[in-house]
């Protein structure tokens, strides 16, 4: 059986950051109940519940309108449980979807419907039970409007340039392009990711900085890399807190505040920062602005 992953820190602090009206966390996971949600054979983690009233809370305390789920990896290529938080929270959440390589538009299309504006691909590395780089359904997901994000391995972003440069719509790395933080901003992936940005049709998100480095909060390598990125292009950066923080065995669990905060330390301008966690979030996953009112705290 699959290691059973650390659950988050229960108790997450109201942040020092005031977030602007429509923030949103654009990566989330959700699981549960595990007896009508059963993992992927193939995941190389097991959780406990991590409901969707759990994360709606979290958005609550942490001042943010709306949450984007990325369906798990523990779920495999099932859509199942990101049908049904959409379906029951259509006004909370947005989802991104792992698809099969058939998917047909048709199927995408009802997808589109519940609230899906996304499909995400993941290096090799990251197993084989997920969908990797497939243009059919890229173009497939440019015809929705959706955005392609991609998880790259620590190794192979570059790699990968090419092929994500010459898909027809908007790319999302995810997790700070899954640069190692101790390479620094002088690297080669890191100036490949900042050349991808340069596009204009590429954006990086602010998110995961435990997995860019072995460090613990508050990820002091991450910093220059985070600077960095929001001095290059302020205006394709997104925030996500990646919730419930899986495959943490043997390391320190962050208090989602805490986490939220790291953007008053990375980004000194508030009207930056507004931008980052509104602005481009509400564009990227088509996010009406009157349909994300910020939630009383």
């Amino acid at each position: 059986m699959p290691p059973l992953t650390p659950p988050p820190d229960p108790d997450p602090r109201k942040p020092r950051l005031t977030c602007p009206p429509g923030s949103v966390d654009c990566q989330v996971h959700l699981f549960g109940p595990a007896a009508r949600f059963p993992f992927d054979p193939g995941s190389k983690y097991i959780s406990e519940d991590a409901l969707p009233e759990t994360n709606i809370a979290l958005q609550d305390v942490l001042g943010l309108s709306c949450s984007v789920v990325v369906s798990g990896g523990g779920y495999g290529m099932d859509t199942s449980h990101l049908e049904d938080t959409l379906q029951r929270f259509p006004d909370r959440f947005r989802g991104v979807a792992l698809l099969r390589p058939e998917t047909t538009q048709t199927e995408m299309a009802r997808l589109h419907g519940l609230g899906v504006r996304g499909l995400r691909f993941v290096s090799p590395h990251h197993g084989a039970h997920l969908p990797h780089l497939s243009e059919r359904s890229a173009a497939m997901a440019a015809d929705l409007g959706w955005v392609v994000q991609f998880y790259p391995s620590p190794t192979d972003l570059e790699e990968f340039a090419s092929r994500l440069m010459a898909l027809p719509g908007p790319v999302v790395l995810d997790h700070f392009g899954a640069v190692p933080a101790a390479g620094g901003v002088d690297q080669p992936a890191f100036r490949t990711m900042l050349r991808m940005l340069d596009s204009g049709r590429v954006w990086v998100r602010l998110s995961g900085p435990m997995r860019c480095t072995k460090e613990d909060f508050p990820y002091p390598s991450v910093a220059p890399m985070a600077r960095a990125l929001i001095a290059h292009a302020p205006e394709r950066l997104i925030w996500g807190s990646d919730w419930p923080h899986v495959n943490m065995q043997g390391r320190l669990m962050p208090n989602d505040g805490d986490l939220l905060d790291l953007l008053l330390e990375w980004a000194s301008e508030e009207a930056v920062r507004n931008r980052i966690l509104s602005d481009n979030a509400q564009r990227l996953y088509d996010i009406p602005a009157a349909a994300a009112p910020r939630p009383s705290t």
